[in-house]
């Protein structure tokens, strides 16, 4: 009798045993553990709004009205009120994840792309099953970025732990690996001895007052086409030059990155087959030092996309070989370069030693002269110059508007005043001078009302790189102007395209569609402003949770963000804040709010590391 009861007694142990472990395991997956530092990775989780990260095409963001990545604000306590008490961790392997531009994805995916047209360095983003649901962890023993401008020259090593670059420009001081930190002499391939000696000798060749290349205010937006670490666009900016730096996701892979840590402005893309993301005639100059860019290749689409993005009387300042050596085929590529600018209406402004700068054309006159038949045609009048967002390049030569060609140039105000001069392009969107104006003047009240909400938070040099999600026609930065910042402008892709009018005011940014991830690297931003945003993503049907864990892996430990948007929003984010290592600083009622129903909700990221990141740094 005693055996038979112990065998009973051991089979209800085992089985208590089993469903105690079923439990915990259910509560693991669903909550995450108790320290929060699992590895996360491909799949889906348990989550209120389907765990899809941001990526891959829109159709299947959007999915039926049931689909449970659709966010819908506003809803009855229980309506659908599971959230997750804690995210998943991605490993280490995923530090500097970068979920459209993840190359080992491509690779999983077998796409068949022309690696001769960069195709591979174009934005690819993942589809849902493949998309990562986890919190991007810093590296091990990461710290707070130096503060600018001392990061202009130094940057922890440990942020960004590779030093290849280092060694492989180690002849052209790129950077240099010192200590504990990576330090950046100003030296880039073409200028060895510094930016700012190259930078003085462009303004001297054309004849620019005092060596300055910005001309008295003239020159104010820059385009850096395969931008190395960023120094160029670095050392441009104490005379007031703002430089949007572009370079791949290449073998110099983390140049972007780098940048960025730096304090810089900077944009991971390449000139491939579809159109940069910027609007026509957005740049005074555009600036290539051997950027190693096949500038012939299919018809001359990539100068031709150049001279789409230059201003009327813009210039392309050229440092190649092609534009100095005399052997044969650098010759040829110089001939046949020289060949087709000359159709594309350009002239050389000047050409001295190893550097050629031409300049494009002020009216349609010389377009309107050439030959018929004469190659690259223009472009038709169908063809709409600032549609970029996924829009292949075109082999066609964009005329300029009628406003352009009366004021024989951009008719653009020098810089500082552009910032706060009505552009022309205003009448595009039949905006009024009225409306500029009134905007302008409510975001400079807005944003002196954050700074007061932030003062008990930061210093004078706690942020650098800034982010206006929706910016709409810039007022947000342009109300920045004297804070030692930067911003990134984003307008959304499917709204009004108002970036040319931020770039009219002598600021840069960006189209992007908020379903996607954005191309930069983890951790780069100091603050991300969404004003409104949260409400165009519930009614464009995308999930505003990934919209969360996007905005984590691009904010920067102890970063802010401030959202301006309905009670409801608000409502939802705060679910969200403990899972996110986020904590509120702020809640108040918006001031003048169109609909007297907006508030401001300002957070900021904690300083967290995962368990094996605490591991690998001890």
């Amino acid at each position: 009798m005693r055996g038979r009861a112990d065998g009973v007694q051991k089979s209800r142990l085992v089985t208590s045993l089993v469903v105690m472990v079923f439990f915990l395991g259910f509560l693991f997956v669903y909550y995450g553990s108790f320290f929060n530092t699992q590895r996360g990775g491909y799949g889906r989780t348990l989550r209120k709004l389907g765990s899809s990260y941001l990526g891959g095409d829109k159709d299947s963001q959007l999915g039926s009205k049931q689909d449970e990545s659709s966010t819908k604000f506003g809803m009855e306590d229980g309506d659908d009120d599971i959230v997750p008490k804690s995210f998943l961790v991605c490993d280490n392997r995923h530090a500097e994840l970068i979920p459209c531009l993840d190359r080992n994805l491509i690779y999983q995916m077998k796409l068949k792309l022309d690696l001769s047209l960069m195709e591979h360095y174009e934005r690819h983003c993942p589809h849902p099953e493949r998309r990562y649901n986890c919190l991007i962890p810093p590296p091990p023993g990461y710290k707070i970025p130096i503060k600018w401008p001392k990061s202009r020259d130094e940057v922890w090593k440990v942020n960004i732990p590779h030093t290849h670059l280092a060694h492989e420009k180690s002849d052209q001081n790129w950077m240099v690996v010192k200590g504990e930190k990576i330090v950046f002499p100003g030296g880039g391939t073409h200028f060895h001895y510094g930016a700012d000696k190259y930078i003085a000798s462009l303004a001297n060749m054309l004849n620019f007052t005092n060596n300055n290349l910005n001309n008295e205010g003239r020159i104010r937006t820059v385009l850096d086409v395969g931008c190395g670490v960023a120094s160029f666009g670095a050392y441009l900016l104490s005379s007031d030059i703002i430089t949007m730096s572009l370079a791949p996701n290449d073998v110099h892979q983390n140049q972007i990155q780098f940048a960025l840590e730096r304090g810089i402005p900077a944009y991971l893309g390449v000139l491939g087959t579809k159109r940069l993301p910027y609007p026509s005639r957005s740049f005074e100059l555009a600036h290539c030092s051997r950027c190693r860019i096949d500038w012939l290749q299919r018809d001359g689409i990539l100068l031709l996309e150049l001279d789409r993005l230059l201003r009327p009387g813009g210039y392309f300042a050229y440092s190649s070989p092609e534009a100095y050596a005399q052997d044969e085929e650098d010759l040829r590529i110089w001939q046949e370069m020289s060949a087709l600018v000359e159709r594309m209406c350009w002239k050389i402004a000047v050409k001295r030693n190893q550097t050629v700068i031409w300049v494009k054309p002020l009216t349609n006159d010389c377009y309107m002269e050439r030959k018929p038949g004469t190659q690259p045609p223009l472009c038709g009048s169908d063809d709409d110059a600032d549609a970029v967002w996924g829009v292949p390049m075109k082999a066609c030569i964009v005329p300029y508007s009628q406003q352009n060609q009366r004021a024989k140039g951009s008719g653009l105000a020098p810089w500082p005043d552009r910032l706060i001069a009505p552009p022309p392009r205003l009448a595009d969107f039949e905006y009024s001078t009225k409306m500029f104006e009134k905007d302008t003047n409510i975001w400079q009240r807005r944003v002196e009302s954050y700074w007061n909400l932030l003062n008990k938070k930061i210093k004078p040099d706690s942020l650098r790189n800034l982010m206006d999600m929706k910016a709409n026609m810039g007022s947000f930065a342009a109300a920045l102007r004297t804070k030692d910042v930067w911003v990134m402008n984003v307008v959304p892709e499917d709204g009004p395209n108002t970036l040319k009018i931020i770039y009219d005011r002598g600021l840069i940014g960006t189209v992007h569609d908020w379903c996607e991830a954005f191309s930069t690297y983890p951790r780069t931003y100091d603050l991300l402003h969404a004003w409104t945003l949260f409400s165009d993503m519930e009614k464009k049907g995308c999930s505003c949770e990934d919209l969360l864990i996007e905005m984590d892996r691009m904010l920067r430990p102890t970063g802010f963000v401030i959202i301006r948007d309905k009670q409801p929003v608000v409502d939802f984010v705060k679910k969200y804040l403990t899972a996110l290592h986020w904590e509120s600083v702020a809640l108040v009622d918006a001031e003048d709010s169109e609909s007297n129903a907006e508030k401001v909700f300002v957070i900021q990221k904690k300083m967290w590391l995962s368990t094996e990141s605490l591991k690998n740094s001890i």
